[in-house]
Parts: C-alpha cells; sequence; structure tokens
C-alpha cells in the first residue's frame, strides 16, 4: 500500500492575528469588570475610615432664608455636621439665637416667625464636622487599583495600531505565498506552469 504524504497548508498567521484579537479582547474584559467593581465598592461607605472633628470658626452664609444654606462641607462624603456653637449676623456680629433657627446636619436655614431682621442676611456660624475620608482605610487601595487600570486605556491606541500592523503583515505574506503556490512566478509549486522555466 502506498503512503501519500499530507501537504496541508495552513494560512500563514491565522493563529496569531486570533490571539492577538483574544489577547486585546480579554484585556478590554478584565480592564471593565475591574473599573466596574472598583466603582462599586467605592460607593460603600463602611470601606472609609470616619475622620476627627475639625472645627469652623465664623463661616460666612450668604443670604441664610427659610430654605436654607448648605455649609461647605455638605458636598463631602458621609459628612456630618455637629450642633453649631455660635450663630452670628455677620453685618453687626449680634448673635443670632437658636430659636431663630433650624440645623438639619450640613445645612442651616432661618426659622419662621424669627426675628425678622436676621432673614436674609449674611451669618457667620460655628461648628464642628467629620466626614468618610477617601485617603485612608481600605478604600485608598481601591481607589489606586482603580486610577491604575484607568490609566490602561490610554493604551488600547497603541494595541490598535500595532494590531493593524500585524493584519498588514499577515495579509502580505498571504498574498505572497498565494501568489507562489499559482505558479505565476519562479520559485512555486506548479513546475511547468511557472514564469521563465523550461
Amino acid at each position: 500500500m502506498k503512503q501519500e504524504q499530507r501537504q496541508d497548508k495552513g494560512v500563514a498567521g491565522l493563529t496569531i492575528l486570533l490571539s492577538l484579537v483574544v489577547m486585546l479582547f480579554v484585556i478590554g474584559l478584565l480592564v471593565m469588570i475591574f473599573a466596574i467593581m472598583s466603582g462599586k465598592m467605592q460607593d460603600t461607605d463602611t470601606l472609609y475610615t470616619r475622620s476627627g472633628n475639625t472645627a469652623v470658626v465664623n463661616d460666612t452664609l450668604t443670604t441664610v432664608a427659610e430654605t436654607g444654606e448648605n455649609f461647605d462641607q455638605y458636598a463631602y462624603r458621609g459628612a456630618v455636621c455637629n450642633a453649631v456653637s455660635s450663630v452670628l449676623n455677620a453685618t453687626d456680629g449680634i448673635v443670632i439665637s437658636s430659636g431663630n433657627y433650624t440645623q438639619t446636619n450640613c445645612a442651616i436655614a432661618f426659622k419662621t416667625g424669627g426675628t425678622v431682621g436676621f432673614n436674609n442676611t449674611n451669618w457667620k456660624v460655628t461648628y464642628t464636622y467629620n466626614y468618610l475620608e477617601d485617603g485612608s482605610g481600605a478604600v485608598s487601595t481601591i481607589n489606586d487599583t482603580g486610577n491604575s487600570i484607568a490609566s490602561v486605556t490610554d493604551w488600547f491606541d497603541i494595541f490598535i495600531v500595532i494590531g493593524a500592523m500585524v493584519v498588514l503583515i499577515l495579509l502580505t505574506v498571504v498574498i505572497i505565498t498565494s501568489i507562489r503556490s499559482s505558479g505565476m512566478v519562479a520559485g512555486g509549486s506548479q513546475g511547468a506552469n511557472q514564469v521563465g522555466t523550461a
């Protein structure tokens, strides 16, 4: 029985191309997963460490009315403003008694029925506050990791350019291999049909 040699010819570089596509897909998937996880964990207050109380003396609030005015620390994560220790009228320094205002955490408002002269005026408020710190506790590590992962996307342009170069090189190899095997040039596999042979 005659043994035949198999001469299966694969497409040159197809495995490299598929590996490159899969690698880019996996990198993108991992970056997305870690970015989503980091974002969700950053929203969990239990990972943060609460700061100590910080005193704010004579914080000037403009035109305090019944609608209320927020303290500067209102926007801090988990901010807790303790009871104000003093409230002064900013123009003449007169003490505004507690019957003239209501405090709701990090906001203060003129109380309806209070002394009319204090409504819609500037106040100087003294109080203490604390908040959940970004730079301490487990969330510090999460923030650093999240920021590092976010910078990975800057490399995607480079990956795409390198991928395009690999694809162009592989296409060139495939075209040259196809032309050589067609018998149109010397060195091909068609023998008699080769250009320039007897």
